[in-house]
């Protein structure tokens, strides 16, 4: 506490010091953001509610569905449906859920209904596990 005298008046100034101490929740809490933001590079990454998040670059009206390439940007995937009214949206999470061998529901377009570079949310599985099954599926 500090006491100042201004034009014969006596002001009581209260000043307190911050805690250079961090809880250990917050630590922990600090150290997994850091840990998560180390592996967040790629096209496949973990959105801020744990869930799998895809970039994709999709590719309406190809022959058959198929996974084109896998990049540090997007993962390529051409998609034989046309890209009118939705139809290469839903047939992409219809087929991404398949080769994940996860129900449709599972799977969501989380941006980009309009645009090729769309984003996808997948609950129920690592990136571990998404880019390894990529992988085999682009193989084929």
């Amino acid at each position: 506490m500090l006491t100042r005298f201004t034009n014969g008046y006596r002001h009581l100034i209260t000043t307190r010091e911050m805690s250079k101490q961090r809880s250990a929740k917050n630590e922990k809490a600090r150290k997994a953001a850091t840990t998560t933001d180390n592996r967040s590079t790629g096209p496949v990454v973990y959105d801020k509610d744990g869930n799998v998040a895809i970039k994709i670059q999709a590719k309406p009206g190809a022959k058959c569905n198929n996974i084109t390439d896998i990049s540090d940007e997007a993962v390529g995937v051409a998609i034989s449906a046309p890209p009118t009214e939705g139809e290469a949206n839903a047939e992409l999470t219809k087929y991404l859920a398949s080769i994940f061998g996860l129900r449709k529901s599972d799977v969501s377009l989380d941006r980009g209904s309009r645009s090729r570079q769309k984003v996808v949310t997948v609950t129920g599985i690592t990136t571990d596990q998404v880019l390894e099954k990529l992988k085999v599926e682009m193989q084929n």
